[in-house]
């Protein structure tokens, strides 16, 4: 199933760089309250508090490829929106072609979330434009949310002075679910749709496919169109079959 996205507030005012797409968006999905948080509860909830004004101001999170950091981030903005706070979520990761003019009147938002920072580690430039960054943030009043694949101080940026800032705050290091954690997760995907996931089927995914969750949901829904499809409940016949390519 293609994932169904909507699109970021406008936040007023906000004076974007000519060069940056107007098209990033949030996937439909990225609500707090469809996180599975398993071990990282206080993470979520730092987060949330952080979205709406009431927490720190510096953020940053720490997570490997596949456990929710994007998620989170995308959720910060859909929660600062639905209390009428201006917003901008960038992924590093994919606007490195642009330039760190990027960042410009970012300070003028109540929430900037950047995702992949660590992406940026060795670019001097782009080090620089985000040390730039925090300082203006820093004179305002407005929230900066971060997340990255390393702490500031492993990730091989070239300035120290940015690492510094990295450091401003909180940090939070997300757990890795354990595997009854995925499983549950799981299962509150599928009672969200309507679908009933017994054990042995979430024991098979397990088993066949890696176990984070951004690849499980991907997977769950291909399997919740097929069983829509089909009227079929989710037995490991039908799964097996489907994902194989034989249903």
């Amino acid at each position: 199933m293609t994932p169904r996205y909507i699109a970021v507030p406008e936040p007023q005012p906000m004076t974007r760089h000519p060069q940056l797409p107007l098209g990033l968006s949030l996937r439909e999905s990225a609500r707090f309250n469809s996180f599975y948080s398993g071990q990282n509860l206080e993470a979520v909830q730092g987060l949330q508090q952080a979205a709406r004004g009431q927490g720190e101001a510096f953020v940053y999170v720490v997570a490997a490829t596949g456990m929710g950091k994007t998620h989170l981030l995308q959720a910060a903005c859909v929660d600062a929106a639905a209390c009428g706070r201006s917003c901008s979520y960038l992924p590093l990761c994919d606007l490195l072609d642009f330039t760190p003019a990027v960042f410009d009147d970012l300070e003028q938002l109540d929430l900037i979330c950047i995702d992949d920072v660590t992406a940026i580690a060795g670019h001097d430039d782009w080090e620089r434009g985000l040390f730039d960054l925090f300082n203006r943030v820093r004179q305002g009043s407005g929230t900066l949310l971060m997340a990255g694949a390393a702490r500031p101080d492993q990730a091989g940026f070239l300035l120290p002075d940015l690492v510094s800032r990295l450091g401003w705050g909180v940090t939070y290091v997300m757990k890795p679910l354990a595997e009854q954690d995925v499983i549950a997760a799981l299962d509150c995907r599928a009672r969200a749709r309507g679908l009933e996931l017994p054990e042995e089927t979430a024991q098979y995914l397990l088993k066949r496919y890696p176990r984070d969750l951004p690849t499980l949901f991907t997977l769950f829904d291909k399997l919740d169109t097929a069983s829509l499809v089909e009227q079929r409940r989710l037995t490991v016949p039908f799964v097996r079959g489907v994902l194989d390519g034989n249903a």
